[in-house]
């Protein structure tokens, strides 16, 4: 009878983690070869406000500077708005040279006197911004020249107060972890692409975030340490769509190393149960009626999902000691491709739970630290993208 117990429990718990996240993919993949249900405005074209956060940058800033001159949009018609935390390097001189010698383009410089994090300086620049449209963009990523014509026409329709982008590795070949990581983002871009053709997405990415200048009252208006994420709330309060187009794709590099792709996965994670705990509030509340299915759902995945993979975890080893031969069911982690979908699931949930016993403990996060993949940004994978 127990042994029985713990079987039906073993499956429960099976499809409760990994059911769910499947199940979702499923649902996320046929969404994604729908058609848009968005009035696209191909005439729309806004004056934007680019905002880059800087702190000390000095290595891939002036790469930065390269891109933007590459883009294919009316040069009256850009406002950059670079905000500095308090940069020890030239990163400061090498933008206020660019701001001297480039007198076609409207550009801004605010320098902070002390660092105060990220979404502080981005809600600083915020306050000097002139455009229709405000996008953010990291220092470390960059643009195709027609990702603004490309991709604004969707901000053309009134639903519409967010879009984004997915984001591509220009490195991803250089190692196992760059290679596995650039799988996961094919995954997660047609996951995102999925809620968003279905209704909207909740993640967002610092690389191309753009806003309607009437939705963005500020960066993550909660405190959640998310400056992307944490903003789109305020888009679905207003009762607008946030959505991520494929022509607003951009480029990064990644971390080589699992310890730094661990880092950067865990910050990340502890930022979306900040953000899901936010909207597991106003759901309760009744403040975002109209996207509580895509806010159920990543409730579901993100929260609920990596509780049942526990309760799996421990019914897998007290079935394995109750029937020895059940171990034969790591051999699942031999079968190409299935085991790099159960390996990358397994990660994504022991790291929502690491994430999640941080957040418990209210540890602080850090203050805008710099990443350290910012050595990895080299000028011949950029010029050979054609993005510089």
């Amino acid at each position: 009878m127990l042994l029985y117990a713990v079987a039906v429990a073993w499956v429960v718990f099976g499809f409760l983690s990994f059911g769910i996240v499947g199940f979702n993919y499923i649902l996320a993949r046929r969404a994604a070869k729908k058609t848009w249900k968005i009035r696209k405005d191909e005439s729309y074209m806004p004056r934007v406000s680019i905002i880059v956060p800087t702190y000390n940058e000095s290595e891939v800033i002036k790469y930065k500077l390269k891109n933007i001159m590459k883009l294919d949009y009316p040069k009256n018609l850009i406002q950059m708005v670079f905000v500095d935390s308090n940069s020890t390097d030239a990163t400061v001189d090498i933008i206020r040279t660019f701001a001297q010698e480039t007198k076609d383009i409207d550009t801004k410089v605010i320098v902070e006197n002390e660092r105060k994090g990220k979404t502080f300086a981005l809600n600083v620049a915020l306050k000097e911004c002139t455009g229709e449209v405000v996008i953010v963009s990291d220092a470390d990523c960059f643009w195709p020249s027609r990702i603004l014509k490309d991709s604004l026409c969707y901000l053309g329709d009134p639903s519409i107060g967010a879009i984004s982008g997915p984001k591509k590795l220009l490195n991803e070949q250089e190692s196992w972890v760059t290679r596995n990581e650039g799988k996961y983002l094919k995954s997660m871009n047609l996951m995102k692409l999925g809620e968003s053709k279905a209704g909207s997405t909740i993640f967002f990415e610092g690389g191309f975030a753009a806003f309607n200048k009437t939705t963005l009252n500020a960066f993550d208006p909660y405190d959640t340490g998310s400056d992307d994420c944490g903003t789109v709330i305020g888009v679905f309060e207003q009762d607008e769509r946030a959505v991520m187009v494929p022509e607003a794709e951009f480029y990064t590099f990644f971390p080589r190393s699992w310890k730094g792709r661990t880092n950067i996965k865990i910050r990340r994670a502890v930022q979306l149960i900040r953000v899901l705990r936010n909207y597991l509030t106003l759901l309760l509340e009744g403040k975002i009626d109209t996207m509580k299915k895509t806010v159920i759902k990543n409730l579901l995945v993100y929260i609920f999902a990596p509780i049942m993979f526990l309760c799996f975890v421990a019914t897998t080893v007290l079935l394995m000691l109750t029937i020895p031969p059940t171990i034969l069911l790591l051999s699942l982690l031999l079968i190409p491709d299935v085991n790099i979908y159960l390996v990358e699931v397994m990660s994504s949930f022991l790291t929502m739970v690491v994430a999640g016993l941080l957040v418990a403990s209210k540890k602080k996060s850090l203050v805008w630290k710099k990443p350290e993949d910012r050595r990895l940004v080299l000028e011949e994978p950029l010029a050979r993208a054609g993005l510089v």
